[in-house]
């Protein structure tokens, strides 16, 4: 189920990403051939009727489609790139908080049920609980009690390996988020970097050094590097929410476990 959910979402945000492209391209020819129509119909009145004309009111540009507008012109060859990455570092964080989320059990709760069950020695009881209840802490107390009858040493080691187990669970696919975020900014600059030779080309073609001449790389330079370093932001906040909730579910983890350990000593036989 987890898996579907990470699939789903992968998908549904790749179809929005690549969407959203191509919206912004029929948008930019839209813009142009409205812009066209209007200064022909202009030329047109201004040749018959000999009056000043109104200057046109500028539309404002919503905030979704100045960024398109942006993204079109920063170059769709080197905006892609940085938009995957985007698009599967959500993806990948989206996936994690439901896991994380569904990971997180009422430890005190579990704890009690336990507690009653190995009191009365009904320790299939208390498997069954472990068993109808979600997460990691449940999960482990369910390897302790499954082993049980071999002595707490052995019931010791296998709460700590398995507990390794889990941990390696809870922190899956983070460091493909730590990839992207070095990646989206490292594709900004090489767009500067290209953007910048391509100015120096336009320069030694034209002979003269004017802002003409240099603004389409610089244009490129610039909006890969604006949109490099804020994916990877966006990115960087959502993986330390991750981390901090991975340490308190280990914290958790541990805390349990001694208490698991420490209800199963009171109650030896």
């Amino acid at each position: 189920m987890k898996k579907v959910c990470a699939y789903l979402s992968i998908v549904m945000i790749l179809t929005l990403g690549f969407s959203n492209v191509a919206f912004a391209q029929k948008d930019e020819v839209k813009a142009k051939t409205e812009s066209e129509t209007t200064v022909s119909s202009t030329d047109t009145k201004t040749a018959d009727v000999a009056q000043p004309a109104t200057p046109a009111k500028e539309e404002t540009q919503s905030f979704h489609q100045a960024l398109k507008t942006k993204f079109i012109e920063g170059g769709v060859a080197w905006m892609t790139p940085i938009l995957i990455c985007m698009i599967l570092g959500f993806a990948l964080v989206i996936e994690r908080v439901l896991y994380l989320n569904l990971a997180t059990t009422n430890v005190d709760k579990l704890l009690k049920k336990v507690e009653d069950n190995v009191v009365k020695g009904n320790y299939e009881g208390a498997k069954e609980v472990c068993r109808n209840t979600r997460g990691p802490v449940a999960s482990i107390f369910y390897q302790g009690l499954d082993r049980v009858d071999n002595g707490l040493e052995d019931v010791e080691k296998s709460i700590t390996s398995y507990g390794g187990v889990q941990m390696a669970k809870l922190e899956s696919n983070m460091s493909w988020i730590g990839l992207f975020i070095a990646i989206a900014p490292s594709l900004g600059f090489l767009g500067t970097v290209i953007g910048m030779v391509q100015a120096f080309d336009d320069i030694e073609k034209a002979g003269d050094i004017s802002p003409t001449v240099v603004a389409g790389g610089m244009k490129v330079a610039l909006l890969t590097t604006v949109f490099g370093l804020v994916t990877a932001l966006i990115l960087q906040v959502c993986y330390n929410y991750l981390l901090s909730k991975i340490e308190s579910l280990v914290t958790t983890m541990e805390d349990s476990s001694i208490s698991f350990m420490d209800i199963l000593v009171k109650n030896r036989k």
